[in-house]
């Protein structure tokens, strides 16, 4: 059991080592907050805040995948590589959908509280 529990402080140091030295893992940290401060305004029901919960979730993991993509791309080459470069560049691109999609999940809960708080009566 120990070791179990153990196996969480490598975890956090993992998340940590991410939002430390990850840029856009900060910016998606910052818009999370947003995010969770627009759902206690617009008091979100439960199945949305699932929803957050879930597309949040995936745009950190795949932030973190594409991290160690990246690592493993640089620890396994120190030269260019058409593959190397490939390779980064899919694993960026993996992020920029799930973060087009949680725009998406974000403008369907969103958008029309927004649309009635701004431009309605």
């Amino acid at each position: 059991m120990k070791a179990f529990l153990h196996s969480f402080t490598y975890a956090f140091q993992g998340i940590a080592h991410v939002m430390r030295t990850q840029r856009n893992a900060r910016v998606h940290l910052l818009v999370s907050v947003a995010v969770i401060g627009a759902g206690l305004y617009f008091r979100v029901t439960p199945v949305e805040w699932a929803v957050l919960a879930l597309t949040m979730g995936m745009v950190f993991s795949a932030e973190m995948i594409n991290t160690v993509a990246e690592l493993a791309v640089d620890l396994l080459t120190q030269r260019v590589h058409p593959m190397a470069k490939v390779a980064k560049d899919v694993g960026a691109g993996a992020v920029l959908i799930a973060a087009l999609a949680a725009v998406g999940v974000g403008l369907a809960i969103f958008g029309p509280r927004l649309w009635a708080l701004f431009l309605e009566p």
